[in-house]
């Protein structure tokens, strides 16, 4: 048990906070312009600061209410009426996805005057958060992604709009990408293990191993995350349980259709060709996702995926910053596991 000590909010004779609180949305910050107020009607003036479309949501006591999408320069205001207590902030857009990525604060509400506390834990409860753990074998048919078109160019346009500087290379690979009907069925294994911690506890453990379409044996082994910058817009990393995102989201990369995955991470790896090591820090990206891909010729089947089975395992792999390509087609390896599982517990 993990009880942060109950907080003194108010002292008599103290002037009372604010009943405004002025709230700042960004990738994928919640900013608070007050982190306590008094109980009673209090207004969040919300204002987005980001470059994508956010929404402001306080939940806790019996309340959860929520702003309309508000779009990048927009503002909105809530008012609503809080008890003492501590309550929870955050971005709701993408079926929580924003809040996943670290739009999310606390807000904690007193009484005007007296000494009066409230006592709150880390998990607003009396327990500390359990670790989150998922256990994933890859399973069924196992294909390589070659380079090749888009094959839904129109819808993907609109959403590269916000990319900026990264829209340029996305645009790139909308003609000629890892994110093709270009596809050969190929042969291979992967299990792993992937710890949810936080933002720089994360940790996963996994080996990849296939045979690749031109007969390159290669092997894959992930002993670490990688937490820094990752492209594209936004940029995050780590092991994340839970994920609505790609295609009209807005989070990450629109060259994968809309989303929703039981396990996304970034890791740092280990790779082998025929034998001999390659790298020592290859970049990964995997994703446990709804399927995306039809039976058969398995061509991209839907542009909102998001409803789909979730059971696609998707490793993409490329060289790190400043190591050359792969010797295979498009310099990277993109492999699915078609008809995979997964397990998650608590620890």
């Amino acid at each position: 048990m993990y009880r942060i000590a109950l907080l003194a909010l108010a002292v008599a004779g103290a002037a009372a906070k604010p009943a405004q609180v002025t709230v700042r949305l960004s990738e994928w910050n919640v900013q608070l312009s007050e982190q306590t107020v008094v109980d009673g009607s209090v207004t969040f003036a919300v204002t987005n600061a980001g470059s994508i479309p956010h929404a402001f949501e306080i939940e806790g006591h019996g309340i959860e209410k929520e702003t309309p999408t508000i779009q990048p320069g927009d503002s909105a205001t809530l008012t609503v009426t809080l008890k003492p207590g501590t309550y929870e902030v955050y971005c709701p857009v993408g079926n929580d996805s924003h809040k996943k990525l670290g739009m999310v604060a606390q807000l904690r509400v007193g009484h005007p005057a007296g000494a009066h506390s409230v006592g709150y834990t880390t998990a607003m409860g009396d327990a500390r958060p359990a670790v989150r753990t998922i256990r994933v074998a890859g399973g069924g048919p196992v294909i390589q992604i070659l380079p090749g078109p888009f094959p839904f160019p129109d819808s993907a346009a609109p959403i590269l709009q916000a990319f900026g500087d990264e829209r340029e290379g996305l645009e790139s690979q909308v003609k000629n990408g890892p994110y093709s009907n270009n596809v050969a069925p190929i042969s291979g294994t992967f299990t792993f293990d992937a710890w949810d911690l936080g933002a720089t506890r994360d940790s996963v453990y996994g080996v990849a191993e296939f045979t690749a379409q031109d007969g390159a044996r290669w092997k894959l082994v992930m002993d670490r995350v990688q937490t820094k910058d990752v492209p594209h817009h936004p940029r995050f990393g780590g092991v994340i349980l839970g994920l609505y995102y790609h295609g009209v989201t807005a989070v990450h990369t629109p060259l994968v259709p809309t989303i929703n995955s039981a396990v996304a991470l970034w890791s740092v790896g280990h790779l082998y060709r025929n034998g001999a090591l390659i790298t020592d820090a290859a970049m990964v990206h995997v994703m446990l996702l709804s399927h995306t891909r039809r039976d058969g010729d398995f061509a991209l089947e839907c542009w909102d995926c998001s409803r789909n089975t979730v059971d696609e395992l998707q490793l993409q792999i490329l060289p790190g910053p400043g190591e050359p390509k792969f010797a295979a087609p498009g310099g990277f390896l993109f492999v699915n596991w078609e008809k995979s599982a997964a397990a998650r517990e608590p620890r």
